[in-house]
C-alpha cells in the first residue's frame, strides 16, 4: 500500500458519508412533504443529485479529476443550501443578479460547497447563520461562505487545508473536507482562500476562472 492510500481512503469515505447523509434527511422529510407537489418533487432532486454525487465519489475517487460542462451557479448554490436547510442548518442564499454559467465540473463544485458548509455549520454553532454568496470579478466565478463561528487564527489559515488537520478537535469533522475542497478548486484552476481572525468569523472563497 503505497503512502497516499490511507488518505485517498479518508477521502473516499467522508464523501459517500456526505451524500449517504443527505439521503437519510431526505427519506425523513419526504412522508411529510408527499401532499406538496412543488416540496416532493424538490426532495427527489436533491435525492438525485445525491446519488449521482455517490457513484461518482466511488466510481472516480481522483478528486483531482474535472469533468467540465456549463454550469448554473445561483442553481448550484440553490441546491446547496436546500440541502443544508433539510438537514436542519440555518442557511440561506445570496446571488448576484445576471450571473452568467461558467464552464465547470457542477458535481465537484457542489461537493466542495458541501464540504464548506458543513464546515461553516460546524464552526457557527445551530443558532448563527450562515450565509452562501454567488458574484463574480472580472476573471471570475466567486462562491463564498461566511460564517459567524470563532475565526480561523492567522497561523493556522493554511494548515487547516491539510488533510486530517481540525483547529479545535473538540468540534466534530474528519479534517478531510477542506482539503477536498481546495482540491477541487485547484482542478478548475481556481483558488480555495480563508478570510478570518480569531473571534470573528470566517470567509471561505472558492475562486473559478471564467473561460
Amino acid at each position: 500500500m503505497s503512502s497516499t492510500d490511507p488518505e485517498r481512503l479518508a477521502i473516499l469515505v467522508h464523501e459517500v458519508r456526505s451524500s449517504v447523509a443527505a439521503l437519510a434527511a431526505i427519506a425523513e422529510t419526504y412522508p411529510e412533504a408527499r401532499p406538496d407537489v412543488a416540496a416532493s418533487r424538490q426532495l427527489v432532486e436533491l435525492a438525485l443529485a445525491a446519488s449521482r454525487g455517490i457513484e461518482r465519489v466511488v466510481g472516480d475517487a481522483a478528486v483531482a479529476s474535472v469533468r467540465r460542462e456549463q454550469v448554473d451557479v445561483g442553481r448550484l448554490v440553490d441546491g446547496a443550501v436546500a440541502a443544508a436547510v433539510l438537514g436542519g442548518g440555518n442557511v440561506r442564499a445570496d446571488v448576484a443578479a445576471g450571473l452568467s454559467p461558467v464552464e465547470a465540473d457542477p458535481l465537484r463544485l457542489r461537493q466542495a460547497l458541501d464540504n464548506l458548509v458543513a464546515n461553516a455549520l460546524v464552526h457557527s454553532g445551530s443558532a448563527a447563520e450562515v450565509v452562501v454568496r454567488a458574484g463574480r470579478s472580472d476573471t471570475s466565478i466567486l462562491l463564498s461562505v461566511v460564517d459567524c463561528g470563532t475565526g480561523v487564527p492567522p497561523a493556522e489559515q493554511e494548515r487547516i487545508f491539510q488533510p486530517g488537520v481540525r483547529v479545535d478537535s473538540k468540534r466534530p469533522g474528519s479534517g478531510i473536507g477542506l482539503a477536498v475542497a481546495r482540491a477541487i478548486a485547484e482542478a478548475h484552476g481556481g483558488t480555495l482562500t480563508v478570510d478570518a481572525s480569531p473571534g470573528g468569523g470566517a470567509t471561505f472563497t472558492l475562486q473559478i476562472p471564467v473561460a
